[in-house]
């Protein structure tokens, strides 16, 4: 029996039902981080007190740096689905860019836009 060299169209599909509700998800996410981001929800403390304000503006730009980088790895995660996706549409998914073998599902299904499988990621560090 000859090793498999891509995933069939029906475990494609699979994997791409997957891929799209994580995408939506993300991008329903990175949308909330970017709406807190340029504060829409109104939570702004300029009407309350000088003291309290400048308590806050502490905290407030180390939480939005932290929000800014959160968006930033979900932008990454996103773009990573995305192409993904592309990869699917191409049947060339699962295929670790190293070794040209098939990922194992299990680890496609936990991280759906790897391009390695966990034997090629150790081996590169």
């Amino acid at each position: 029996m000859t090793e498999k060299t891509r995933y069939s169209d029906q475990e494609l599909e699979e994997f791409k039902a997957i891929i799209i509700e994580k995408l939506r998800l993300a991008k329903r996410d990175y949308d909330q981080m970017m709406s807190s981001l340029m504060n829409k929800d109104g939570n702004d403390v300029d009407d309350t007190s000088p003291t309290y304000k400048v308590l806050e503006e502490g905290s407030a730009t180390q939480s939005k740096e932290e929000l800014i980088q959160l968006a930033s790895r979900q932008q990454k995660f996103i773009q990573g689905l995305e192409a993904a996706l592309i990869r699917i549409k191409n049947k060339t998914y699962g295929i670790d860019r190293i070794t040209g073998k098939l990922i194992p599902k299990e680890r496609l299904k936990a991280v759906p836009h790897a391009t390695l499988s966990v034997e090629s990621k150790q081996n590169r560090k």
